[in-house]
């Protein structure tokens, strides 16, 4: 039987992750961590004898980033850390809270008894790691990273793909100050008082009062961070 006959049919192969793609990922996480710093300059030829790698590459991830915000270019002095201004953070803010409060709102009306069940697990996952006696570096990531779990998990079940990627876009801005707010003193107990009122209005399956109490979570975490 002809090759063309045949009902065989090849393996799939997927494509490898292009290598821009991987730098600009270590790069971000660089940035997230603060290990480069807001306002520092990237010092490219450093960093690709670092990774072992040609500049191509490393450009071409440095613009992957600057689209996202965190980098920016500038003529003939290269790519800078990008520092938010107060006026920034206050736009990404506003957005946020529109975008997620909305999304919040959606979720008390439509998601099952089971979402609800997983949103509630995740804000246990995030009393647990608020408990004090631990240190308190470990701690603030610890939370960092499960309160973004709570708050992507809810647009999830909100379900508009175009509404998560933008705020995808806008928590990576976000995230350049995000030590700034929870680092401030009592900041991780007001988040989780406003967690838990959040999750009482989805209980009580109460869209306009749960897309309120995430309107307050961001007013209040915008104060913070100022």
């Amino acid at each position: 039987m002809s090759a063309l006959m045949s009902d065989a049919r090849p393996a799939v192969s997927l494509a490898p992750r292009p290598l821009y793609e991987e730098v600009a990922e270590l790069l971000r996480q660089r940035i997230f961590k603060r290990e480069l710093e807001p306002g520092s300059w990237i010092d490219e030829l450093k960093i690709a004898e670092e990774f072992g790698i040609s500049r191509t590459p490393l450009r071409e991830a440095l613009k992957v980033l600057a689209a996202e915000g965190l980098v920016t270019m500038k003529v003939r002095r290269g790519a800078y850390v990008t520092e938010v201004s107060q006026h920034d953070l206050a736009d990404v803010y506003h957005l946020l809270s529109l975008l997620e409060s909305d999304a919040a709102g959606v979720v008390a009306t439509k998601a099952t008894d089971a979402e609800i069940k997983e949103l509630q697990a995740l804000h246990k996952a995030l009393e647990a790691a608020a408990k004090p006696g631990k240190d308190k570096a470990a701690t603030t990531n610890q939370f960092f990273a499960v309160n973004e779990k709570f708050h992507m998990r809810l647009l999830e079940i909100a379900n508009n793909r175009w509404r998560d990627q933008m705020v995808a876009d806008l928590r990576k801005v976000m995230k350049l100050n995000r030590h700034n707010s929870l680092l401030k003193t009592g900041r991780i107990e007001e988040s989780l008082a406003e967690h838990r009122a959040i999750m009482d209005a989805l209980a009580a399956r109460d869209p306009a009062l749960t897309a309120q109490r995430m309107a307050e979570h961001f007013a209040n975490g915008l104060a913070a961070a100022e």
